[in-house]
This record gives structure tokens, C-alpha cells and sequence, in this order.
């Protein structure tokens, strides 16, 4: 018996270390007021988005769920509302893997919108389910679409300075290789869309690195942030019906909560004095050095050409906002007290592009940056 006692308080000894040192996440600090800013989380109707999104409403953010379901993103928003008691909490219909969809989101946005302060990238699949496309449906929905989503509402991002972008990406950008020859290619069977996966995270911490050196000097700052281990929508969707019993309880005991999750890219979001470090990839609210394919600049700036392609930018849309999708009464636009219009409507399908500013044409600078290489044991 007493074997068996000491057995028990050695297995739940180990658990409380591994918990507290790898499965807790530390709480975010930050800004404590966000009073008169706005906030754009995609995915953000469950999980780690809605976490996310409930800590920026409750600070006093308005904050835009950009969503796919038009159901779950409106009950979300209602959901939001009562818990934070902040009613600057709206719905607006997103489809990461349709670029008319972006780019509806970003001239309904911009029309009814005359702040953005914080863009975070949060939306993402790990898997095609039962989706049939004929492009890489986990790169279009983790990485093209918000790239789009970006160079489309950079300008408002720039007036109302100094703003942020987050991307959410994750630990497995680690196993990522990015083949330029067959980036686009559609993605059949589990053993690719691991691999898939692993890629579209690798582009989001390298689309995050790139996008700092663009941006340098104009008070827009970006960051990739891991959100760790997290017992969320993503990690049981694609598994069979059937593992779902026996996988929850273990999730439950061994992954974060989405509020967990939600720490790093809030950090990232809010924290004061982290401007330097613009491009950084973060894991538990702090910095974290990356491999070297993670930090290859001409990679980077490789990726960055292959996505205005696959983006469908076009070389005649301009670096300035177009005159129209301009609220109809802007007033200072980034003035934090400036009083946000009626509520849009759901967004419908845009037909086609419009003008935009033109993230491709900015001049590209390789910068060597001065990083330790990473001790791989």
C-alpha cells in the first residue's frame, strides 16, 4: 500500500512539474486600456480567437470577429458582449480560403471602420476534412489569405500608428520545408497535410519576419506568436468520432485551455516596449530564437514574391487607400475617440479586386540579422 501511495504522489508530482513548467501559460500584462482602439481577430467565434478576443473587449477595445459562419460568429459576438460587458463587439463574415472574401471583409471594413490598432491572424486549419480544392487549401487559409488580408488594410494599419499584426503560427513551423516548385498544389491524404501544415506555419513566422522589414520606420509592428499546446477545436476536428472519449480527458489534462492560448498573441498584441523586436517569433510570452530556415531572408523575401502571386495582386494597385471605401464620415480617423458608424452588414462576396495599397512594390531589403544560432541538442 505504501508502495502504491508513493507511486501515486510520484505520478502527480511529475504532472504538477510538467504542468506548471510546459502545459500552464503565463498571464499576459500589456496595456490595460484600450478604450477608442479597434481590434480585427480572425477566427475568433471559439478557442483561442474567442479568448483572445474576450480579453481585448474587456480592456475596452471594439473588436471586429472576422469569421466564416455567419451563426457561430454572431453568437460568439452576443456571447462576448455579455461576458466582457463591452457592446463595441461586432461580426463581420470572413472565408480565409476565398480571396473574394478578403477582400469583401477589407472594403466593408474600411467603409464602416475609421480605426485599426490591432490585426491579429488567428483563423487556421490543420487539416482539408472532406474539402476537395484545386490549390493548397492549409497554405490559402493559414498564409495567402492573411497575407491579402493585410496588404489590404496595411493603409488604415499605417494612419493609426503605432498598430500591430500578430500571426498565430505554432511549435510545428519547426518540421516546415517550403518547395517553392509545388507550393500551391493540392493537398491529398494525411501524411501531406501534416506536412502541409508544418509549411503554412513555417510562412507565417517567415511572412511575419519579412513583413517587419517592409514596414520599418512606420510605427506598424508584427510579431509571430506561438499560442502552445491547446486543448481547442482544431486539435479534435479532423479526429474520428470515435477517439473523441478517450482523447478528451487526456487533452484536458495535458493541453492548455484556449484562455491559455491565447496569452502569447495577446502579449504580443499588448505588451509595451516589445517595438524592437518586430519580426520576432514568441512562445510563452517571450521571445524564442528560431532555426535557421525560419530566419533566411532571401526565403522570406522568395515567400513574399510567390504569395502577391498567389494572392492575385495585381502591379496597378497603388501603396495609397482608395478615396471610397473611406467611412462616409471620418473625421480624425485615428483618433482614439472618434465615434465608430452604425454596425455593417455580413459582408457578401466581392466580385472581383479593387484598387488597394501594393505591399509587392515596396522596395525589398535583405538585412542580415544579428541572431545566435540556435543550440540544437
Amino acid at each position: 500500500m505504501e508502495a502504491l501511495l508513493l507511486g501515486a504522489g510520484l505520478v502527480l508530482g511529475a504532472y504538477v512539474l510538467i504542468y506548471y513548467n510546459l502545459v500552464k501559460a503565463p498571464p499576459c500584462g500589456g496595456i490595460g486600456s484600450l478604450r477608442g482602439r479597434t481590434a480585427v481577430v480572425t477566427g475568433s467565434n471559439s478557442g483561442i480567437g474567442k479568448m483572445t478576443a474576450l480579453e481585448l473587449a474587456r480592456r475596452g477595445a471594439r473588436v471586429v470577429l472576422a469569421c466564416r459562419s455567419r451563426e457561430r460568429g454572431e453568437a460568439a459576438a452576443f456571447d462576448l458582449r455579455q461576458e466582457s460587458g463591452n457592446n463595441e463587439v461586432i461580426f463581420m463574415a470572413l472565408d480565409l480560403a476565398s480571396l473574394a472574401s478578403v477582400r469583401a471583409f477589407a472594403t466593408a471594413f474600411l467603409r464602416s471602420e475609421p480605426r485599426l490598432d490591432i490585426l491579429i491572424h488567428n483563423a487556421g486549419i490543420s487539416s482539408c476534412g472532406r474539402t476537395r480544392e484545386t490549390f493548397n487549401l492549409l497554405l490559402r487559409v493559414n498564409h495567402i489569405g492573411p497575407f491579402l488580408l493585410t496588404h489590404l488594410l496595411l493603409p488604415r494599419l499605417k494612419t493609426c500608428a503605432p498598430s500591430r499584426v500578430v500571426v498565430v503560427s505554432s511549435a510545428a513551423h519547426r518540421r516546415g520545408h517550403l518547395d517553392f516548385t509545388r507550393l500551391d498544389r493540392p493537398v491529398v491524404g494525411w501524411q501531406q497535410e501534416l506536412r502541409a501544415y508544418a509549411d503554412s506555419k513555417l510562412a507565417n513566422v517567415l511572412f511575419a519576419r519579412e513583413l517587419a522589414t517592409q514596414l520599418e520606420g512606420t510605427g506598424v509592428t508584427c510579431y509571430a506568436a506561438h499560442p502552445g499546446p491547446v486543448n481547442s477545436e482544431l486539435f479534435l476536428r479532423h479526429v474520428p468520432g470515435w477517439l473523441h472519449p478517450l482523447l478528451r480527458p487526456l487533452a484536458w489534462l495535458v493541453l492548455r485551455a484556449p484562455k491559455g492560448g491565447a496569452q502569447t498573441p495577446l502579449y504580443c498584441a499588448l505588451q509595451e516596449g516589445i517595438e524592437p523586436l518586430s519580426g520576432r517569433y514568441f512562445a510563452n510570452c517571450h521571445v524564442e530564437e528560431v532555426l535557421p530556415a525560419a530566419r533566411d531572408d532571401r526565403i522570406a523575401q522568395r515567400l513574399w514574391e510567390a504569395s502577391v502571386r498567389l494572392a492575385g495582386l495585381r502591379p496597378g494597385e497603388n501603396d495609397e487607400p482608395d478615396e471610397e471605401l473611406q467611412p462616409e464620415d471620418p473625421g480624425a480617423p485615428c483618433s482614439p475617440n472618434t465615434p465608430h458608424p452604425e454596425e455593417p452588414t455580413v459582408s457578401e462576396p466581392f466580385p472581383g479586386p479593387r484598387n488597394s495599397p501594393d505591399l509587392s512594390k515596396v522596395t525589398h531589403r535583405i538585412q542580415v540579422k544579428t541572431e545566435p544560432e540556435p543550440q540544437v541538442s
